[in-house]
C-alpha cells in the first residue's frame, strides 16, 4: 500500500474508483469504430477447444443463468438495443455480433485497472479486488464466448437464404 488512508476512505474510495473505471472503459469502448470490432478479428474467433461455445455450457451451465446478468448498456445509453434482436434479419445479426465483441473487449479491459487498487489498498485487499475484478467480468466474457458461434451460424444461415432469393 502507498498511500494509507482509513478503512472507511479505503472502501468508500473502492466503490468510486471501480464505479469510474467501469463506466470510463464502457464508454471508450463505445468509441471503438464497428469495423475494428467486426468477427474477423483474430481476438474474437471461436477457438476450437471452445467447441462453438458448447465447452462454456458444458462447464458452466451458461443457459440457465444469463438471462440474469445485468445489462448496463441503457447507463451508457449504447446505440444498439438487444431487443432488437428479435428482428433477426442480416443487418441486425451482424450489429448484434460486433455487440456482443464490444462487450467483451470491455470485459476484458475492465478487469486491468485491478492492479491499481494495490496503491491505496492494503495487500490482501488488493487481491480481493483482482478477485472481484475476475468474478465480475467472467461471467459476461463467458456469455459473449457461448453466443457469438450461435449467432454467426443463424447469421451464416440468413445470408445463404438470402443469397438463394
Amino acid at each position: 500500500m502507498l498511500i494509507e488512508l482509513p478503512i472507511l476512505w479505503i472502501i468508500i474510495l473502492d466503490f468510486i474508483a471501480w464505479f469510474f473505471f467501469h463506466m470510463l472503459i464502457s464508454w471508450l469502448c463505445l468509441k471503438i469504430p464497428d469495423h475494428w470490432l467486426h468477427n474477423n478479428q483474430t481476438f474474437f474467433k471461436s477457438r476450437s477447444f471452445e467447441r462453438n461455445g458448447d465447452l462454456w455450457q458444458s462447464l458452466f451451465h451458461i443457459k440457465s443463468w444469463k438471462k440474469f446478468l445485468p445489462d448496463a448498456s441503457f447507463i451508457l445509453k449504447a446505440n444498439y438495443d438487444k431487443k432488437e434482436l428479435g428482428q433477426t434479419n442480416v443487418e441486425n445479426l451482424e450489429k448484434f455480433l460486433i455487440e456482443i465483441n464490444r462487450a467483451e473487449l470491455t470485459h476484458w479491459l475492465a478487469m486491468l485497472p485491478a492492479l491499481l487498487f494495490f496503491i491505496w489498498n492494503p495487500l490482501w485487499a488488493g487481491f480481493i479486488m483482482i478477485a472481484y475484478a475476475i468474478l465480475a467480468n467472467l461471467p459476461f466474457i463467458l456469455t459473449q464466448r457461448y453466443n457469438r458461434p450461435r449467432l454467426q451460424r443463424l447469421l451464416q444461415l440468413k445470408q445463404q437464404r438470402e443469397a438463394g432469393k
